[in-house]
């Protein structure tokens, strides 16, 4: 962790305090929304629900800080949604500390509560894991992936952190990479495959190639080529929503067990798809985060298969 920002987190309340460095001096106001890169929505509840400290005494954003300064950043309580409800879910987790949770998520399992299904999520996992240790936090996941797609999920301890890695998202440096296998033979070693993006006018869950979509880029390479499908390596340069699944069908290429895009699953119940790597920007000592999520159990069984000759 950067030594010049400290954080202490109880049921109670999330703080931080940040050391202020030589060319930092000003109104405080400009130290939190410029160098600190706080929202000027989260300054404005933390002005009205939460506290400033400086050098430990309460402060407005009109005070004027120097090097060497302390400055305490005391955020409200954060309150829960009211129809997410704690259940006590095995949870394989990758990573955690006081700001970030990296979660290898199960196929089969929803991040989030839907209509469909108000249970059993990831999310209802985590808050009956919090809970356990007595925290009192909001489920701020920075990524999601579909219901059947295993994989990595990244989830934020706090405001501050979701926040500064919704920044580093929106500037692409939260890379991501997913393994999949997909119907035939892809005969190329890599390629790219950009093509827009948007809902079927027929539905509201499907999405397809179409002129008037959302900018969308699939870069992929070639791994291993089986009997009849191929294991293929992505990296997104784009987030729309199950923009892999519409690439690869797009090319005559779906996933295996995707029925929704053209998938058949005669050897996977699922989309053969799972995240298995994310790098960022930790939100506090800004070091390079790496971690890899090993396979499910059934995408496992896939490569075991014989490749083609």
């Amino acid at each position: 962790m950067d030594k010049n920002i400290k954080e202490s987190n109880n049921q109670n309340n999330h703080k931080l305090t940040f050391t202020v460095k030589q060319g930092q001096e000003g109104l405080l106001r400009e130290f939190l929304l410029e160098h600190q890169q706080l929202s000027r929505k989260s300054l404005s509840q933390i002005k009205h629900k939460g506290d400033l400290k400086l050098n430990g005494q309460s402060v407005t954003v009109r005070a004027v800080v120097k090097e060497g300064d302390q400055v305490e950043v005391i955020y409200p309580v954060e309150q829960g949604s009211a129809y997410l409800h704690p259940e006590p879910i095995p949870l394989e987790i990758l990573f955690e500390d006081e700001y970030i949770m990296l979660i290898n998520k199960p196929p089969g399992m929803c991040v989030h509560p839907t209509f469909s299904n108000l249970s059993g999520t990831l999310a209802n996992g985590v808050l009956y894991y919090w809970q356990q240790k007595g925290l009192q936090q909001t489920f701020h996941p920075v990524n999601r992936i579909d219901k059947d797609t295993s994989g990595i999920v990244l989830i934020a301890q706090n405001k501050y952190s979701h926040q500064q890695l919704s920044i580093e998202q929106k500037k692409g440096a939260l890379k991501r990479k997913y393994y999949a296998c997909v119907h035939g033979i892809i005969k190329q070693e890599k390629g790219t495959i950009d093509t827009p993006i948007g809902r079927s006018p027929d539905s509201i869950i499907t999405r397809e190639v179409r002129e008037d979509g959302q900018h969308a880029i699939t870069h992929f390479k070639v791994l291993r080529r089986f009997a009849d499908y191929t294991w293929v390596e992505i990296e997104l340069e784009t987030g729309r929503t199950h923009q892999i699944r519409v690439h690869f069908s797009s090319i005559g290429h779906p996933l295996l067990g995707d029925d929704l895009y053209g998938g058949r699953r005669d050897k996977i119940q699922r989309q053969a798809l799972h995240a298995y790597y994310t790098s960022f920007l930790h939100p506090a000592s800004k070091s390079t985060v790496i971690y890899e999520a090993p396979l499910a159990q059934d995408m496992e069984m896939l490569l075991q298969k014989k490749t083609s000759p």
